[in-house]
Parts: structure tokens; C-alpha cells; sequence
């Protein structure tokens, strides 16, 4: 029963009606805000590994404590190539008190670089210079990177894992990387050619060795434990497995779509893509 004249009970049920529109559109908007917000201030790529593994010595902005120098303020430091920076996290300084972080894999490596390039205020906008799709082709086909890397679970198994390699790295340093000719190999990379004793020769990655054995992977990703008493050569390469003559094997915008392969979500584990095979790359 309304309690007020007859007339104005449709004003009233419109007004409350408004109201609630109000409400709930108020509602909604302070959602989206707080989506946004989120958005907004979610961590670099990075740095909750850099807050982990690297700012109890240099500080959570870089710039130094007691125990380590200044990584984003220090001028050497900033001279460095992000290949020179990888290289001093994955191994460490002998004689130094940095030591070398081996657990880390090469896109976490990488993602702590790019999160100091943030904290050196030298953070590169993320531009795709290519098609992604024909870069797949590539490192499947043509470049051959698929021989001795690995992503989402396929290719090989002498180079490191490039799944999610440059999810969080300029296209510039993807290719800086790419078509490097002084290359620092690894530690875990480390390859060697051994002959037996029986005339076989093989060449493999070090995994494990000591004094009287040393563990190879070779590229079919068999493991062969051998005795060094067996072995009638041991020789170490210097030189890296990866092709330094990327830039004379692939065009200019060859490199642009394998860049773009490399900076997109479809190179991160698990988004293998089941209609590889169609080579458009001529």
C-alpha cells in the first residue's frame, strides 16, 4: 500500500530505481579500478628473483650495501652487455665474494637483467619487430636452432632451454644475443670431444666429471658415462656450440620473425604449436 498520494508513488519507484543503477555502477567502476590498480602495480618481470637471490648484497634498488657494490648506479656496471651480466650470475667472479647462482635457468637469467635494466632506469619498450608464426619455421627449419635448443618440450638437448626466453627482454637484446661472435660459454655448457681407447669419438656437453670419470650428453640427448682410464683423448673446446654467423645466414627480416618467436607467449613451456611444419619462410 503506498503511503503517499497515488501520484507521486512513481516518482519515488523511479527514483530508488536510479539509486540502485547508481549503486551498482558505482560498484563496478571501484571493481575495475581495483582490476586496474592490480594491473598497475604488478612487479616487473624479475625482480621478486633479483628481491631473492640479489638484493641481500646489492639492496632491493641496486645500488649497493656493506656487502656489494652498486649494480644500477655503478658506471662499470652499466657498461656491461647484458651477455656479460647473464655470464657473472650464472658463474659468478673467482675470487670475489659473488658467487655464481647454476640453479637458475636462462629465461629466469635473463628476466633478473631485464629487471636491473629497470632499476638503471634503461628499461626498452617491448615492440614485436616481426611475424612470430614465420619465426617458428625458422628456429624449427632454416636457422636450425631446434638442433641443440629446446622449447615447449621440443628440439634438442645441447643448447639451454629457450622456453619463455624473451618474454621479458627487448627485441634488441634478443637479437644482440643472437648474432653475439664473443660468446662466454657456460660452465653447464662446457663441450668436449673424447676418443676411446676402441677408435670411437664422440662430442658432447660435460654434465659431471672428477678425477677418474666424466659424464657427456651427446646430441641425440644420450648419456655416456665413460672411465678417463678408457679414453685415449680428452680434448675441451673454447668455442661456443651456438653459430656465430647468424648474420650472413639469415636476412634481415628472417632475424626480425625469429626475434618475435622468441618474445612471444607461444615460445613459453606448454604452448608448443601442433600446425609447425609449413616452411612460408621464402
Amino acid at each position: 500500500m503506498c503511503l503517499l498520494r497515488n501520484s507521486r508513488c512513481p516518482l519515488f519507484a523511479a527514483f530508488f530505481a536510479l539509486a540502485g543503477v547508481f549503486l551498482v555502477s558505482t560498484l563496478e567502476a571501484r571493481q575495475q579500478d581495483s582490476w586496474e590498480g592490480d594491473l598497475k602495480t604488478s612487479p616487473p618481470p624479475g625482480k621478486q628473483l633479483f628481491n631473492s637471490t640479489c638484493a641481500g648484497c646489492h639492496g632491493l634498488d641496486g645500488r649497493g650495501s656493506e656487502k656489494a657494490p652498486g649494480i644500477a648506479n655503478g658506471a662499470k656496471s652499466q657498461r656491461l652487455s647484458d651477455a656479460q651480466v647473464s655470464t657473472i650470475i650464472s658463474n659468478g667472479i673467482a675470487g670475489t665474494g659473488m658467487p655464481g647462482f647454476h640453479s637458475l635457468s636462462l629465461a629466469q637469467v635473463r628476466s633478473v637483467v631485464s629487471y636491473l635494466h629497470v632499476l638503471q632506469g634503461k628499461g626498452d619498450a617491448r615492440v614485436i619487430p616481426g611475424d612470430a608464426g614465420r619465426g617458428q619455421q625458422i628456429f624449427f627449419g632454416k636457422g636450425e636452432c631446434s638442433t641443440c635448443h629446446v622449447i615447449s618440450g621440443e628440439g634438442g638437448f645441447l643448447g639451454p632451454d629457450l622456453s619463455g626466453f624473451g618474454l621479458a627482454m627487448s627485441a634488441k637484446t634478443v637479437r644482440e644475443e643472437i648474432l653475439r661472435r664473443d660468446r662466454i660459454v657456460p660452465l653447464s655448457y662446457r663441450s668436449a670431444l673424447v676418443a676411446t681407447r676402441d677408435g670411437n669419438r664422440v662430442e658432447g656437453i660435460v654434465k659431471n666429471e672428477d678425477n677418474f670419470s666424466i659424464q657427456l650428453q651427446s646430441k641425440d640427448g644420450s648419456f655416456l658415462f665413460l672411465q678417463k682410464s678408457d679414453l685415449q683423448m680428452l680434448e675441451y673446446s673454447a668455442q661456443p656450440l651456438m653459430p656465430t654467423n647468424y648474420g650472413e645466414r639469415l636476412s634481415h627480416r628472417e632475424l626480425d620473425d625469429l626475434v618475435s618467436y622468441l618474445m612471444s607467449p607461444n615460445s613459453s613451456p606448454g604452448k608448443a604449436d601442433a600446425t609447425r611444419g609449413k616452411d612460408d619462410t621464402k
